[in-house]
């Protein structure tokens, strides 16, 4: 019976990854330039913001430049909890301070619940709703993309998470590879099957029709996440574009890295308990592969979890008790089979940076330490899950400002 288990385990981990490297071959060819239109949709850019006087003025400057008729957007910085200067330097440059105080219900979900009330009641009402962490720098033409959109019937819309800093160090650069890999296999392989996408915290947009029809209610903490799963529940897909890009600030160093990333695991546990069998069902009820492939992702952290504890186990058992002592489907394999896996693997990554053309000269250099990174994942896994009923939001510190110009000069 245990053989059993394990066989079938290690069966269904190898059928996730070949299922995942498939759908990741449908990102290697960008779609033509779609429709452009008129701009005529009105946001409300909101802008979550938690002692972010170090940075948020860049964003004020970075916000004003944007390639997009000045009365057809508005922006709102939500001064969460700030013991700062944020509230003044946003009032500085003209744009609306928002203040909220509330020290037992912390955390920027609970603060975009509190901002949307707020808009809701005011005498303007906007078409859209796009949101900004106050460390972002937005591509001038962000909200033409968004418009476009917008007119083309996406009613949630994630754009393309850039890194402003990935020569900073391997931390970041590692980061950067990441996401690089995530949107152009991950994302853009489902926008070409038109499938549904995920919310990535920000560079997102929302019709306002349909945050006033279901609610926000994403207050754990991976509202993006959250949202992403109550969306598609309700049969309304996020999509992604590929030319709507924002530019987020990552961490500098390998323990701000790792507080971030548990947090997003210890979310990722809240939702994945939330919402993977209710999905599940829906995809099997529904014959719905957008839905199983959003079930899959959001239930990826005990994935992670699993593939952990098993390569453990079997090491253990084969390290110490002269093993094997319990199946090992991977045992039965020739070992160069074992290494061309973890050539691919590694490999893709590479593939994604090249068909984004990459041009940072440090970040190929960083790319040895990069598989310290990801094998970094797991004991923050582990750990996220026994503490996956902390609720504690943590705030990544910022050390110095980037502006767009010097993102776009190293980019090339």
């Amino acid at each position: 019976m245990t053989d059993a288990i394990f066989i079938a385990l290690q069966l269904f981990l190898a059928a996730v990854g070949v299922y995942q490297f498939v759908f990741s071959l449908f990102g290697l060819v960008k779609r033509k330039k779609k429709q452009q239109f008129e701009p005529n949709k009105s946001f409300a850019v909101l802008v979550a913001a938690h002692n972010e006087e170090q940075v948020v003025g860049a964003l004020m400057e970075n916000l004003k430049q944007l390639n997009y008729p000045k009365h057809l957007y508005d922006v709102f910085v939500i001064c969460d909890n700030c013991t700062d200067r944020t509230a003044e330097i946003v009032r500085a440059h003209g744009m609306n301070a928002c203040v909220r105080t509330n020290q037992n219900l912390r955390g920027k979900g609970y603060a975009i619940e509190w901002m949307l009330k707020e808009l809701w009641a005011m005498p303007r009402q906007y078409d859209a709703v796009v949101m900004f962490d106050a460390d972002n720098l937005a591509d001038p033409n962000f909200l033409n993309e968004m418009n476009n959109d917008l007119c083309s019937g996406a009613r949630v819309i994630q754009g393309y998470i850039d890194t402003k800093n990935p020569e900073d160090s391997w931390i970041t650069a590692s980061y950067g590879v990441s996401y690089w890999y995530i949107n152009r296999l991950w994302q853009l392989s489902r926008s070409n099957l038109n499938m549904a996408n995920f919310l990535g915290g920000t560079g997102m947009c929302f019709e306002t029709n349909l945050l006033k029809e279901i609610g926000w209610g994403a207050t754990s903490l991976v509202e993006d996440l959250e949202f992403t799963m109550r969306s598609v529940m309700r049969g309304v897909y996020p999509k992604f574009n590929y030319d709507a890009k924002v530019f987020d600030e990552k961490p500098l160093t390998f323990k701000a890295s790792a507080r971030q990333r548990l947090r997003w695991m210890q979310g990722h546990f809240t939702v994945a308990r939330r919402y993977f069998f209710p999905l599940l069902w829906r995809a099997i009820k529904e014959r719905s592969l957008v839905k199983l492939d959003l079930a899959l992702y959001g239930v990826n952290v005990y994935i992670v979890l699993l593939t952990f504890l098993l390569t453990a186990i079997i090491w253990v058992d084969s390290s110490f008790f002269n093993g094997p002592n319990i199946a090992n489907l991977y045992g039965y394999l020739p070992l160069w089979l074992s290494f061309t896996a973890i050539a691919a693997n590694v490999f893709t990554f590479m593939i994604a940076m090249i068909l984004e053309k990459v041009k940072y000269k440090k970040v190929y250099m960083y790319l040895v330490l990069f598989p310290i990174y990801l094998l970094s994942w797991y004991p923050i896994t582990v750990y996220a899950f026994f503490t996956q009923n902390n609720k504690q939001w943590s705030h990544t510190e910022h050390t110095r400002v980037v502006r767009l110009e010097e993102v776009q000069s190293k980019q090339g």
